[in-house]
């Protein structure tokens, strides 16, 4: 299977990007595969929301907050920023776009409003509390959030291998937790997925996109609608395919665009392939 695998990441080798890290890690933390340098750092744009959520969750274990919690607009919580069901617009989290809990809108503002209740309510920057929490816990030595909790992060291949490991199987936080976190929040919720229109219904769960039965999208064709993730537009991506008990990781230097949208599920649909062959 290994060279497989090995062989559908290489695909990624003729993409048009000046450089290109990808990886698939099993369940277990194997490193199935790998192509491109483990160590370069790379912007993660969206996927930060990843690491983000992850963080907040931990909060949520440590009883600093609640899910319940009000955050953002009246009547919002910190489970519908968690899941873009705030209404908040993408940009600003002094507009809203839809009222509570109407519809998925996507929103890079509302990832700011959890890190801000964050810090609110631990009294660490949200950087310090996402280093203390995640990355130090994790090994992610090369991995920091030097700006916006939505779309600043930046990472290399290894350390989001290693993160995509805690994806499949956590050890920081409560199993039950995490597959709450990876089920439909707010259930039936249409909305656009940037880069793919709208989508109805737009799955979400308490930070990762679920797939669902979205179409078009970025991760295989054949993946399951458990399958769970996130991409960035700075031409990265994240999937965990738990049929599969497999997680690629994918990093480019070239933003997000039609190339991108053109070459993901193609390519995705070949390491799939793989990991069931």
């Amino acid at each position: 299977m290994t060279s497989s695998i090995q062989q559908a990441l290489s695909v990624a080798e003729g993409w048009p990007v000046t450089t290109v890290a990808a990886g698939v890690v099993a369940r277990d933390g194997t490193v199935l595969a790998a192509t491109g340098p483990l160590d370069t750092e790379f912007r993660l744009a969206s996927v930060t929301k990843l690491l983000t959520a992850y963080a907040v969750l931990v909060a949520v274990e440590e009883e600093a907050l609640s899910l319940e919690d009000p955050a953002g607009p009246p009547g919002a919580t910190v489970r519908h920023l968690l899941a873009h069901a705030s209404g908040v617009s993408p940009d600003s989290a002094a507009v809203t776009a839809a009222a509570v809990g109407a519809r998925r809108v996507y929103s890079n503002a509302g990832y700011d409003l959890l890190a801000a209740a964050v810090e609110a309510a631990t009294g660490m920057a949200f950087a310090a509390y996402l280093q203390e929490g995640v990355l130090a816990p994790l090994g992610m030595a090369s991995t920091g959030l030097p700006g916006s909790a939505a779309r600043d992060g930046v990472s290399t291949l290894e350390d989001l291998l290693a993160f995509a490991r805690e994806l499949q199987a956590p050890r920081l936080l409560h199993p039950d937790t995490w597959s709450e976190a990876t089920s439909v929040q707010f259930p039936g919720l249409s909305g656009v997925v940037p880069g793919y229109g709208r989508q109805a219904p737009n799955d979400w769960g308490l930070g990762p996109e679920l797939r669902g039965t979205k179409a078009p999208h970025w991760t295989a064709a054949a993946a399951g609608p458990r399958t769970f993730g996130h991409f960035g537009q700075s031409g990265t991506f994240l999937w965990v395919g738990p049929e599969e008990g497999a997680a690629c990781v994918c990093l480019t230097d070239r933003a997000f665009g039609d190339w991108a949208a053109q070459a993901w599920q193609p390519f995705n649909d070949g390491v799939l392939a793989a990991l069931r062959g």
